[in-house]
């Protein structure tokens, strides 16, 4: 790697093309693996979909969104389930750059480099549900848009918090296009950044669950409540620790050859300690909905079909997870762990599609409630997977698990 870094000879734009150009080209030995051959097709089609969309609104075919179901999949999961599984960034970065706990160091990258593309691919999705899409800057050049809106407020934060994940994960951009006086100026910004990213997570991941108080007669009473802001902020807590164990389970495989043996080392101690943390907030949750429950005399609203739907969300999928994750902390049950983080995440999108169309209007009959056309259902594949892709390009390109070279890892920020 270092022999690499100091091969690049980045003196003018013209070598900084060529240099850009020769990186685009694919890596590997493997172009026909399986997650190519049907992740590629789904992106061209999505690609197709997405300007059809924009050409023919939103109306069908595209989409089956009506007037009682503004919101579907491409807000529920693309937005409302992304932004909770970005929420690792956040965290992690609290972790390591304000308690100082140095273990979590080695993921600190993959998990900003996760938060930023999740924002970016995720919350960008905001812009095909926008009826119409070429207002999506409004919010910038406040062209009557309305600042005291929450969803100025939000369409604000996402803006900001992306930029100050850029800047945390911009030293290793630098390293890799060997820039070095730059990189000394990037990591001397990271620390600013991660206390401004973090103050940023805290409002906007509630500032969601405040989007949803806007339609108090429309939401279940099981799950609408005034602490949705804070059961929006503490549940992302644990949806993006769960998503930093699926996501780095598998990094540690498709990457093995990038990763020292240090990290390597460490993989099992990192995940038991997220493990203990998600144990920790999720029981936390847990309570604050009971304490909900208990509070607001929805007793009688159990023993309903939306009820046990209810229990199977609370229960299924917040309490067992729960005491999954410390049974296998307790025992170092890696196995156990991931089981947790996946049955986890399973909860999150449950309950997020919950706020926005399944206990949404829940009195309105099956046959005329919303349900996703497969145009709908392409596009968020499109999504998922070209941010598979552009993280995969970037892994295998910037030292995000692989060390930074040498002349950067002296006094090494990030």
């Amino acid at each position: 790697m270092e022999a690499k870094a100091e091969t690049k000879d980045i003196r003018n734009f013209k070598d900084f093309l060529q240099f850009i150009l020769k990186e685009l080209k694919p890596k590997g030995d493997r172009i026909l693996t399986p997650f190519n051959v049907i992740s590629a097709p789904v992106i061209l089609l999505g690609i197709v979909l997405i300007i059809y969309r924009l050409i023919h609104g939103l109306g069908r075919p595209v989409t089956n969104l009506s007037q009682d179901f503004p919101w579907g999949i491409w807000i529920g999961f693309d937005v409302m389930v992304g932004v909770a599984f970005a929420g690792g960034a956040y965290v992690v970065t609290f972790i390591v750059y304000i308690l100082k706990v140095e273990k979590y160091h080695t993921i600190v990258r993959a998990t900003v480099l996760n938060g930023l593309l999740a924002y970016i691919f995720y919350a960008g999705a905001i812009l095909l549900d926008c009826g119409r899409w070429w207002n999506i800057t409004n919010p910038i050049i406040g062209n009557k848009f309305g600042v005291n809106a929450v969803l100025f407020l939000v369409a604000w934060h996402f803006l900001l918090y992306m930029l100050a994940e850029l800047i945390e994960f911009s030293p290793a951009i630098a390293e890799w296009l060997g820039l070095r006086r730059a990189r000394k100026i990037l990591g001397t910004l990271t620390l600013g950044a991660v206390i401004f990213g973090i103050t940023l997570s805290t409002l906007h991941q509630s500032g969601l669950g405040a989007l949803m108080m806007m339609a108090k007669w429309k939401i279940h009473p099981l799950w609408y409540t005034e602490f949705i802001p804070i059961l929006f902020f503490v549940s992302s807590i644990f949806a993006g620790l769960s998503m930093v164990i699926f996501e780095g389970t598998i990094s540690h495989r498709v990457f093995s050859h990038q990763l020292d043996e240090e990290h390597s080392r460490s993989h099992d101690d990192i995940l038991v300690g997220l493990g203990k943390i998600c144990a920790v907030t999720m029981f936390a949750y847990f309570f604050l909905k009971v304490l909900i429950l208990i509070h607001d005399r929805h007793w009688s609203q159990l023993d309903t079909p939306m009820g046990y739907w209810y229990l199977a969300e609370v229960v299924g999928l917040v309490l067992i997870p729960c005491f999954m994750f410390i049974q296998g902390s307790r025992h170092r049950d890696i196995f156990l762990i991931r089981a947790a983080a996946v049955l986890t995440m399973l909860g999150i999108i449950i309950n997020r599609l919950n706020y926005v169309f399944i206990a949404y209007k829940w009195y309105i009959p099956l046959n005329e409630r919303y349900i996703p056309t497969w145009i709908e259902i392409v596009v968020t594949l499109c999504i998922i997977f070209t941010e598979i892709w552009v993280f995969r390009w970037i892994v295998n390109r910037m030292p995000v698990f692989r060390k930074p070279p040498e002349w950067a890892a002296e006094g090494m920020e990030q």
